[in-house]
């Protein structure tokens, strides 16, 4: 794993020279072992790469690394795991190789195939050529976006990078905030693909290359599944036959992803997923696998003592950590340097805790990620689909009439009708943060049933109708609506599972995981997310994935191959933390100070009464605004840490 930063350019060639080093200098953290850059004035071309050394780790695998007549230079940062396959097809072509590495393996393939080499490799990856020859520079990125790689493009000038923070050393003067793109990370609490905090600022999307001549940028997709979820073949399929072939396609992913040079264990929460990549690694290993999980004192945050059971049972060599409130203040002014852009997924804070505990013994290591965007293991997918379907029981006029009468009482003077009513309700009626989930309802109750909206009303943090009040913006169209009509057609389950692979899992789940690891300079491998995996499960119908009130019914059948079904059935619990309590305690001042209403008045983005109002109401206890409240307060301390200065 490591880091790779570059430019071509047209205009200034020495300015961005000298900035280069730099540059490499602020992503150290990815690649601690070792570093080389490259310089190709005529062309206007720069490269720069840090290493963390984890196969063949001699100075044969510096980068750059040059072809053998020199016309060609690539820095990559990933890995792909079917190198060595891969290597033995260029010898039969008469490549010779000077290291042991899959960076010499992804060269020698460009040079063999072209682009189409991007078709070959099993893996993760980022990768940058300059290839002399043909005066172009050549960018891709693995096809589920597990590595990053942003770029710059203006006035003739392309740079990238791994991490945001590596372009804004050569574009300090050049800042200026999308202020489209800060509506969508309160709405979110990510910024999706394409698009950056910044202008003339962009994530390469997933499964996408993109080519750049010095005038012209050209981004295309290498990549992409099927247009229908499911085929007469697999609508067919026997549960057994798909339960072998998916214990097959793991067994393989795993196994490819056990090649190291350097010590390597797995992430384990005791949850389904992390599990089976654990079960799988102990099945493929002669000695205990080491595993890594944290705790939290805090009831319902805390997964420990399943990771236990799973790890003592599966006999891996297995380290603990219990979080104290210190170990999480100390991590929370750290956030804006290790997510560089706006990032609000409170989730990052026991991530980076738990890779920091995994770092101290291992460089490598395995997640689970990817289970639940695959086999419809998060609650929401099943609340949506009941949440259409019921909506759609009703006629156009009937939804339309309720929608517009309902409208018409303020959110505050119903819950002020229903709270008394609510402790004698039943348990199902109990509603905590009232007045947001009114909003939400009314939102999917005049939306007639339109699965996109629902969804949004669900997974959004600031709805468009409050972000219009709070800083004058709505939302504007993105991947999220380009994913939706791209799944006309598909069930609801379907649609939406693919709708959060494309927006998601890489623009949230994946960006916390590579930072989180990187911060610490620890490599992770997500097994469930090889694309081989990703296909397969692609094709599978709904009730593979779906039953009897369920997700994961398949994986749930596989794991029970592996360890007693009473260690994972349990209601999912999530990897979170309790931000509601910390704001009415610890983190009470810090939420005070930086969303002042001097501090908001200053800044002059957003309606600061707004503001005032959440925050009283969640100080009382009354509501709870923890994540729209937290989304603030990450984008001040990114605006202290970034702009400010």
């Amino acid at each position: 794993m490591c880091g790779i930063v570059g430019f071509k350019t047209t205009n200034d060639f020495e300015t961005l020279r000298e900035l280069l080093p730099k540059s490499v200098s602020t992503i150290f953290h990815r690649g601690p072992d070792d570093s080389g850059l490259f310089f190709d004035k005529e062309n206007g071309v720069g490269l720069g790469h840090r290493r963390l050394s984890v196969i063949d780790l001699s100075s044969a695998g510096r980068q750059p690394m040059s072809s053998d007549d020199g016309s060609v230079q690539i820095v990559y940062n990933g890995e792909v795991y079917n190198f060595r396959d891969i290597r033995g097809i260029l010898g039969g072509y008469g490549y010779h190789f000077q290291s042991a590495t899959d960076t010499e393996v992804i060269l020698k393939s460009y040079l063999q195939w072209g682009i189409d080499c991007l078709k070959r490799f099993v893996g993760m990856f980022a990768i940058a050529i300059w290839d002399r020859r043909k005066r172009y520079l050549f960018l891709a990125r693995d096809r589920i976006g597990i590595k990053p790689l942003y770029y710059y493009v203006n006035d003739n000038t392309l740079i990238f990078a791994s991490e945001l923070k590596a372009i804004m050393t050569f574009t300090r003067s050049k800042r200026e905030i999308d202020t489209d793109a800060l509506a969508l990370f309160l709405h979110y609490q990510y910024i999706p693909s394409p698009r950056t905090i910044f202008k003339h600022t962009f994530k390469l999307i997933p499964g996408h290359y993109a080519m750049f001549d010095g005038r012209r940028l050209q981004v295309k997709p290498y990549w992409k599944l099927a247009e229908r979820n499911t085929d007469s073949k697999n609508r067919s399929l026997f549960e057994e036959e798909a339960l072998e072939e998916l214990d097959q396609l793991l067994t393989r992913a795993v196994s490819d992803r056990l090649v190291s040079d350097v010590p390597l264990g797995a992430l384990l929460s005791g949850g389904i997923d992390s599990s089976i990549v654990v079960a799988t690694m102990q099945k493929a290993n002669t000695s205990p696998v080491r595993t890594f999980s944290i705790g939290f004192k805090e009831v319902g945050y805390d997964e420990a003592p399943w990771a236990r059971k799973v790890a003592e049972y599966l006999g891996t060599d297995h380290t603990e950590f219990y979080v104290t409130s210190k170990d999480v203040m100390d991590v929370i002014p750290c956030l804006p340097e290790i997510y560089d852009e706006p990032f609000a997924d409170s989730s990052a804070i026991p991530t980076f805790l738990v890779c920091r505990i995994a770092r101290s013994r291992v460089t490598v290591a395995l997640s689970g990620d990817g289970g639940d965007e695959q086999f419809a293991g998060y609650v929401r997918y099943r609340s949506t689909q009941a949440m259409v379907e019921s909506i759609r029981k009703f006629p156009d006029f009937l939804r339309s009439l309720a929608g517009t009468l309902l409208a018409k009482f303020p959110p505050e003077w119903v819950e002020k009708c229903y709270l008394p009513l609510q402790p004698h309700l039943p348990q199902r009626f109990q509603v905590a943060n009232f007045q947001d989930k009114w909003r939400k309802f009314l939102a999917m109750i005049t939306k007639g049933g339109d699965v996109k909206e629902i969804y949004r009303a669900t997974i959004s943090v600031w709805p468009e109708e409050e972000l219009v009040r709070l800083i004058a913006r709505g939302i504007v169209d993105g991947m999220y609506e380009e994913a939706f009509q791209g799944t006309e057609g598909w069930s609801i389950l379907s649609r939406l599972m693919r709708v959060d692979q494309k927006t998601y899992l890489p623009d949230d789940m994946l960006t916390k995981v590579d930072r989180a690891s990187m911060a610490v300079s620890l490599e992770v491998r997500v097994p469930l997310l090889d694309h081989r995996v990703v296909e397969y499960t692609h094709r599978l119908p709904d009730n593979f994935k779906y039953r009897d009130g369920t997700g994961k019914y398949l994986l749930k059948k596989l794991l029970a191959r592996y360890i007693p079904e009473e260690l994972f059935e349990r209601p999912k619990m999530g990897f979170g933390v309790p931000i509601d309590k910390w704001f009415r305690g610890d983190l009470r001042s810090l939420l005070l100070d930086y969303l002042s209403s001097n501090r908001l008045r200053e800044e002059g983005l957003f309606d600061q009464r707004i503001v005032e109002r959440k925050i009283k109401e969640h100080l009382s206890g009354r509501s709870n605004h923890k994540d729209s409240l937290w989304s603030l307060l990450i984008w001040e301390m990114w605006r202290e840490r970034w702009l400010e200065r």
